[in-house]
């Protein structure tokens, strides 16, 4: 399903609780509570997922509970050691996209020790996985988060002070462990699910 990030006001987007694309009702007031306050000129706003019925608490356009960033959900299938960096590295997000940034890049290098590399230097296992056959997209997006998470400990040319630069990182964290993880889990059940037969006859065609 696609994701769609939270912001003030929107009739639906992505729950931050529940993971879920809902319609949002709001209400809103400001630091006194007159009553008397406009749309535009409350200072407090509060949105209610309809499918969980969980609230978002705003300051202006800022989301403040639930503190995750606006960031997607982690992959179901990303490893609970990956997972963890993933979401440690979403609540501190609006606080510090720096430190954010870096606790991403942290987090594929722990995912490639999952997949099996040495876990030690993040860039020789890209080139080792590479060697192995690794699509270049995914290729691509471990590069943009170790390069913009390097940035982030080394400051360079990535502004990664801006949330929005790095909440696209979290996008991308996604899509490796898709194409690394869940696809391969969805395509070996189904190719398990052939025949015995059939299965035997692909083994005898490629020796």
């Amino acid at each position: 399903m696609k994701y769609i990030e939270p912001s003030v006001f929107s009739k639906a987007f992505t729950c931050p609780h529940c993971g879920v694309l809902s319609k949002q009702d709001w209400r809103f007031d400001n630091w006194y509570f007159t009553g008397n306050t406009s749309q535009g000129e409350a200072d407090l706003r509060s949105g209610m997922c309809h499918h969980c019925n969980n609230h978002t608490l705003w300051v202006k356009d800022k989301m403040y509970y639930p503190d995750n960033g606006n960031v997607p959900f982690p992959n179901p299938e990303m490893p609970d050691k990956v997972k963890r960096l993933y979401l440690e590295s979403a609540s501190i997000l609006t606080k510090s996209p720096r430190a954010a940034a870096a606790l991403l890049r942290l987090s594929i290098q722990v995912l490639c020790k999952e997949l099996g590399e040495k876990g030690e230097n993040i860039n020789n296992d890209i080139k080792e996985l590479v060697k192995a056959g690794l699509p270049v997209i995914v290729q691509q997006s471990l590069d943009i988060v170790r390069v913009t998470g390097n940035d982030a400990v080394h400051p360079g040319q990535i502004d990664t002070d801006d949330a929005q630069t790095v909440t696209k990182l979290f996008e991308l964290v996604n899509i490796i462990v898709d194409y690394m993880i869940s696809l391969p889990n969805k395509v070996n059940g189904l190719y398990n699910s052939l025949p015995e037969d059939k299965i035997n006859g692909i083994k005898k065609r490629d020796q």
